[in-house]
């Protein structure tokens, strides 16, 4: 329980964070990983090489700092967190690991006169209160899982059935659990964890489900990444036959149910989970308008099977935009996704739901767009990892 002492002390504490946050969690980052190895695996080191893991903990902590009397205002935030715990498998004994570093890091990086034992006393109960209310909230996942038709604890077995190139950097995969059982129903936009051991190192990855569920297989789809130790793995050394471990599906950037026309903007291989939606939402009656960037056709993956929906289903309408387009590439448009060109692509009627998700700074314009566009805030959903405010630029 928090005294209204601890309380005073962490808001005393949210200027130094708003200015100096990044600073704390990258030496709380190298602490941890540095002597713990044993939770190496959870992290993915592209996002540590780019900052994004610290900026993403560095906002968690000061929203946390920020409203420690109304926890209620950190809204979607405690959900996004324990739905990428769940996704990875983060459990009760790795708090305690989480918390000594953290506030180790505290001390060394604010300094012991800042940092002085009352302020680590408040720190640490503040962090017990974070820890208890996260660990509550990952086990009702865990058991909802497990208890659930087809679903399962931890990490389940799971087979490559078949591979399909969707473009010339994505590949589908197409999973089927080695004992033959029934699989748990997922929500479109959700994704899976997978667990794989790489030259002797364990290593954890978060991928959208791309197709609805069928309870017989699930279907990632994989983009190359230049350096990307297990996408190239993926790419080229998983063979149909191979042997995966997949933690349940996880997520809450999710399709909601609604009647209102629904927009899915996508660029690059943030279209994975728009499919799922797409799929969800065919034939429902509600107008579809599905946007897409891409480079070029080459890299433009499921293009003839958003073409076959449009077909199939009137009220679905497609849009390409094409920002290097080769010779031969047919689009919509060329260039940049552009205010007029998403302002001519939208509903004429703007009370409606939009999904969008891409590239940082695609989603920043996106974000931008459809605000000035007058799509309600409240309407406008997005997944991103890091500090919403990043996607105000």
């Amino acid at each position: 329980m928090l005294s209204a002492q601890h309380r005073a002390s962490i808001q005393a504490t949210v200027p130094l964070l708003e200015t100096g946050g990044e600073a704390l969690t990258r030496h709380f980052y190298r602490i941890m990983l540095g002597e713990h190895p044993e939770v190496r695996p959870l992290f993915n080191q592209a996002h540590q090489a780019s900052g994004d893991q610290q900026r993403a903990l560095a906002n968690g902590v000061l929203m946390y700092a920020r409203h420690i009397d109304r926890l209620e205002a950190l809204g979607p935030l405690v959900g996004q967190i324990v739905n990428k715990h769940v996704s990875l498998q983060i459990l009760p004994e790795h708090y305690p690991i989480v918390g000594s570093c953290l506030l180790r890091a505290i001390r060394e990086v604010l300094g012991a006169q800042i940092a002085t034992d009352a302020v680590l006393e408040a720190w640490a109960a503040a962090y017990g209160q974070l820890a208890e209310i996260l660990i509550g909230a990952e086990e009702q996942a865990y058991a909802t899982s497990a208890d659930a038709a087809g679903g399962w604890r931890g990490a389940r077995w799971f087979r490559l059935a078949n591979r399909v190139t969707e473009s010339e950097e994505i590949t589908s995969l197409h999973l089927v659990p080695e004992d033959g059982g029934a699989l748990l129903a997922f929500q479109p936009g959700q994704y899976i964890g997978l667990r794989l051991h790489l030259d002797g190192e364990e290593m954890r990855r978060n991928y959208s489900l791309s197709a609805l569920g069928d309870g017989r297989e699930y279907r990632i789809s994989v983009k190359r990444e230049v350096g990307g130790k297990v996408s190239n793995y993926l790419h080229d050394q998983l063979q149909v036959g191979d042997r995966l471990e997949l933690f349940p599906p996880a997520g809450d950037f999710v399709l909601r149910p609604s009647a209102k026309p629904l927009v899915l903007i996508s660029a690059g291989v943030g279209i994975t989970p728009a499919l799922s939606m797409l799929e969800a939402a065919k034939g429902s009656g509600r107008a579809i308008h599905f946007i897409h960037c891409a480079r070029h056709a080459g890299v433009h993956a499921f293009r003839d099977w958003v073409h076959a929906q449009t077909e199939a289903h009137p009220e679905v309408r497609h849009f390409y935009c094409y920002s290097e387009p080769r010779a031969d590439d047919q689009a919509h448009a060329t260039g940049l996704l552009t205010r007029e060109r998403l302002e001519q692509w939208l509903p004429e009627e703007r009370d409606l739901d939009a999904y969008f998700l891409g590239p940082k700074p695609f989603m920043a314009q996106v974000k931008k767009y459809l605000r000035e566009l007058g799509v309600p805030e409240q309407q406008s959903h997005y997944e991103f990892f890091g500090p919403a405010s990043a996607l105000e630029a």
